[in-house]
């Protein structure tokens, strides 16, 4: 069954209640990443979370601070990036396990619902702005 919602909705809850949400929706599985280092882009997300799966879908978004989201082809790959934090993707992250029920068209725009609440603003202390993380894919396809 799909929802027909105008934007993408991510719910948060213990496993057991996806279990009996997945009985009624077709659900994607995905992580949301809080308090993300604002010079870190979609490209750098991808590359860090396809080691536990296929990332179908990623966006960063900046309002007034920066989230991801990360969505994976499979629900155990997004249960084996969640379990394998803590995650330090630019600095400390906060990440949430995730879904959402399925649409029937996925863009990017659907992909900018994630809402983050104001908090202070930290000082990160880097030395430099990583712009594209193809760097990560040489090397490791050994």
């Amino acid at each position: 069954m799909d929802i027909k919602t105008p934007k993408r909705v991510y719910i948060s809850l213990p496993k057991k209640h996806m279990v009996a949400l997945a009985q009624k929706y077709q659900l994607d599985h995905g992580l949301v990443i809080k308090d993300l280092n604002p010079y870190i882009n979609e490209g750098y997300v991808r590359a860090y979370f396809k080691e536990w799966g296929t990332v179908t879908a990623c966006k960063v978004t900046r309002n007034p601070t920066s989230v991801a989201y990360v969505r994976f082809s499979a629900e155990d790959e997004a249960d084996r990036a969640d379990w394998a934090g803590p995650h330090y993707i630019g600095g400390d992250v906060e990440v949430k396990r995730v879904v959402s029920p399925k649409m029937k068209e996925d863009s990017d725009e659907e992909n900018t619902a994630a809402v983050s609440v104001p908090q202070p603003r930290r000082s990160m202390g880097l030395g430099y702005i990583l712009e594209d993380a193809q760097w990560l894919d040489e090397g490791m396809e050994k």
